[in-house]
């Protein structure tokens, strides 16, 4: 059997990386996340994107940020090597089998004139918990829209760093009208993002959680 990626150290609370933060008490997150559970949707996308709301006891989308005007747009990076296009369309890129650490990662897509982006087109790409990637199918690989009020909602697993980088997550974030952005996500506290040349400590994702479960949240923010 597989390991599973080590636990990580808690994150500081003080720790901000833009000055958009959700309001108090508005994230309400499941008391489990089981790996495996949350599969693939092929397009019929649950809770408030379907127009159905989630079953008691399920995670619901934050609240719309509070956030100031002129806020910079988020940093662009690289795509990497292991970019597929038409990956399919879920929030949950956790299948039967999947090992790891379970992530939630919540968030907005934002103008920099902190209005909300409807309908923003978020695409996902990671390594799994032994720092590999699908290159052959979609395993760990999934789109999803932004809800009315630009927010978003991933279930995945925390990634393994492998040989040069750190733990990290891909996006593509495109707006329904405007350019997209590309762009990396980081966990804070990781040993190895001092020697990653990638590195940007604007795009270090906020982390709560401990054991087998995380909690991250990020907002992008396009110039839009």
């Amino acid at each position: 059997m597989a390991a599973t990626v080590p636990s990580m150290r808690p994150s500081d609370p003080t720790h901000r990386l833009t000055r958009r933060r959700f309001v108090a008490g508005s994230v309400v997150l499941p008391a489990a996340v089981a790996l495996g559970c949350g599969g693939e949707d092929g397009g019929r996308l649950g809770g408030e994107a379907s127009g159905r709301r989630p079953p008691a006891g399920q995670a619901t989308l934050p609240a719309t940020p509070a956030c100031e005007d002129g806020d910079e747009a988020t940093v662009a990076q690289t795509e990497g090597p292991f970019f597929i296009p038409d990956s399919p369309r879920r929030r949950s890129l956790l299948e039967p089998g999947l090992e790891g650490v379970a992530l939630v990662l919540t968030g907005a897509v934002l103008s920099t004139a902190c209005r909300p982006l409807p309908g923003a087109l978020l695409d996902f790409w990671q390594a799994d918990a032994a720092g590999d990637y699908d290159n052959a199918g979609y395993r760990l690989r999934g789109h999803q829209l932004a809800d009315g009020r630009g927010r978003f909602r991933l279930e995945t697993v925390v990634p393994a760093s492998y040989a040069g980088r750190t733990r990290h997550l891909h996006v593509r974030v495109q707006p329904r009208d405007g350019a997209s952005l590309t762009t990396q996500i980081y966990f804070p506290g990781e040993p190895l993002n001092a020697r990653d040349g990638l590195f940007a400590e604007e795009l270090v994702m906020e982390l709560a959680g401990s054991g087998a479960r995380r909690r991250g949240q990020f907002d992008f923010v396009l110039a839009a």
